[in-house]
């Protein structure tokens, strides 16, 4: 996994594995629901990238110079000859299975995934195939991790799953024009060690950066797992749809059709990095919340030091998490998403006869979505406080105090006269009196990437300008006056723009209402208030195309 990374992610700004476009995957049976059962009741998981490169700081694999054969190109960061004998100084001698199965379930996660070989090929395993391995004889360390890990999950009643790289660039024979079948083989032993050797495995996360199932025997190498591990759950990175969808680090869009995890980090970099920025613990929560929202879980990344410790402020960000979720996890574990689509300021999931929805945000207290098919009996906010509730005109209403939100996540539990579960999906429009204009549109596709896109209140969706755009503008015509005294702006690929400003049209002129330099991901201003039926988001420069995920226009 990369920075698995190989595409820029337009609406985060992250990093994206090569993954996300890969060809299109052969057809294999449909999932058997019963069988993913536990693991979509899980909802978070813990995945770990550790190996000899955690010495260096940099990105395990990616940062591995010389030829990446069958990719294309070349990484130069760390030499191979330093890069691939980092093993023989790799002795981690604080590694202690157990403190990180303890960890997994203090954060309040359902599962683990370790990085058993990534594209680097150094096997944390004891693998026949090879001796590059952290059992071998010039290994100072000479355990086998994934053993370790596999013997203190079980022991926890944690499920455990192993991350497998079908690439791998220190191996000679990898996309060589006589020698691949070999190659092809040494996957098929490995895979077989890692499915007959550690006993039960339920997961299976390969990571094929791409290519075909035919690249590296797709179909084969599942056969090998399911006639080992019957019970056993594989991700699409084989080429095959196979169980899941792995987004990656990006939260998935909705989607109740099929299950999906999206793999995210606890930092930025996959592997351990000194002074990595550490996401803040709402950052963090509402990642999670907006995975299960979407119907979807969350693999959260760690990347543990050489000495084998997890570093303690990822340790305790974890804690805080888990210490959340005790409180809070029942509107989480067990849920399926919905019944409304999951926005920047509000999500949903629901379990039986209840609704859950987790505020975000909200400027004055006041929540309006579309109504329910059915009637909400009551409407209570965990933690205690009152919340007014009412069901009228198509709209469900409700009003919190606004001094009692949570800035992590106000959660109200709705109870209703009958089953959450059959409720149709819907989405938290935008305003359907607000037309949206602008000066250019990416590649003019309008319905992707139209100036609407900025009002309608999905957190999945912008407004986008082609690439090498410095200006632009985006108008919201209300329809009628309307008192504005704020806006807020976020910036779907952040710091873009680089001057700005506010305006509202005054018969045939724009007035500006204020000046700025840069936006981000949640620019506001407050300002004297005006009342005008148009108001525009006027760029003068931008380093590139800008692009706008939500412009909101409020009275208070």
């Amino acid at each position: 996994m990369n920075s698995l990374s190989l595409l820029a992610v337009l609406l985060s700004g992250l990093t994206l594995n090569a993954a996300e476009t890969k060809p299109v995957p052969i057809p294999t049976p449909a999932p058997d629901p019963e069988r993913l059962q536990w693991w979509t009741d899980a909802r978070f998981g813990m995945f770990i990238h550790w190996g000899p490169v955690s010495l260096k700081g940099t990105e395990i694999g990616w940062s591995r110079g010389g030829d990446r054969r069958g990719y294309g190109s070349k990484g130069d960061e760390i030499p191979v000859e330093v890069y691939d004998n980092l093993y023989k100084e790799f002795n981690p001698t604080r590694f202690n299975a157990k403190e990180w199965v303890a960890l997994a379930q203090a954060a309040g996660m359902k599962y683990m995934v370790f990085t058993s070989r990534h594209h680097d090929g150094f096997s944390m395993f004891d693998t026949r195939a090879n001796d590059y391995k952290i059992t071998s004889p010039a290994s100072p360390f000479r355990r086998d991790v994934v053993k370790e890990l596999a013997d203190a999950a079980h022991a926890a009643g944690l499920p455990f799953g192993v991350y497998y790289s079908q690439p791998n660039w220190q191996h000679p024979d990898a996309f060589t024009p006589d020698r691949h079948e070999r190659y092809l083989e040494y996957l098929r032993t490995q895979v077989r060690e890692l499915c007959s050797n550690y006993g039960r495995l339920d997961i299976f996360w390969f990571d094929g950066l791409g290519k075909s199932a035919q690249d590296y025997d797709g179909e084969g190498l599942v056969k090998i797992i399911r006639g080992l591990q019957p019970q056993i759950n594989i991700n699409d990175r084989t080429g095959l749809t196979e169980d899941h969808d792995t987004p990656e680090q990006r939260v998935g869009k909705f989607q109740n059709d099929r299950a999906w995890e999206s793999c995210i980090t606890i930092c930025q970099q996959w592997a351990w990095k000194p002074n990595d920025t550490l996401k803040s613990l709402q950052q963090c929560l509402q990642t999670l919340v907006t995975c299960a929202g979407g119907d979807g879980n969350l693999l959260f990344n760690v990347g543990p030091m050489p000495t084998g410790e997890i570093e303690s402020r990822q340790v305790e960000r974890l804690k805080e998490m888990g210490a959340w979720l005790a409180k809070n996890g029942d509107s989480i574990y067990g849920t399926r998403g919905g019944p409304w689509k999951p926005t920047k300021a509000l999500v949903s999931t629901r379990k039986g006869n209840r609704v859950f929805l987790h505020v975000f945000r909200s400027d004055d207290g006041r929540v309006e979505l579309p109504n329910l098919p059915r009637q909400v009996k009551s409407a209570t906010r965990f933690g205690g406080g009152t919340v007014k509730l009412t069901q009228a005109a198509g709209k469900l209403t409700l009003t919190l105090d606004p001094a009692a939100l949570d800035p992590l996540d106000t959660i109200i539990r709705l109870e209703l006269d009958g089953s959450a579960m059959d409720v149709p999906v819907m989405a938290i429009g935008g305003e359907s009196s607000l037309r949206a204009t602008a000066s250019n549109v990416y590649q003019q596709q309008t319905s992707d990437y139209g100036p609407q896109a900025a009002f309608d209140n999905d957190a999945d969706t912008r407004w986008a300008t082609d690439s090498g755009t410095r200006q632009a503008w985006i108008v919201a015509d209300l329809g009628k006056p309307r008192r504005i005294q704020r806006v807020r702006i976020e910036e779907a690929l952040q710091e873009r723009v680089q001057q700005f400003e506010f305006q509202y049209r005054d018969g045939e002129t724009w007035k500006t209402v204020f000046t700025g330099q840069k936006l981000g991901p949640s620019f506001q201003q407050q300002f004297e208030a005006v009342t005008a039926r148009e108001f525009r988001l006027n760029i003068l420069d931008a380093t590139d195309g800008p692009t706008i995920s939500e412009i909101k226009l409020l009275d208070k």
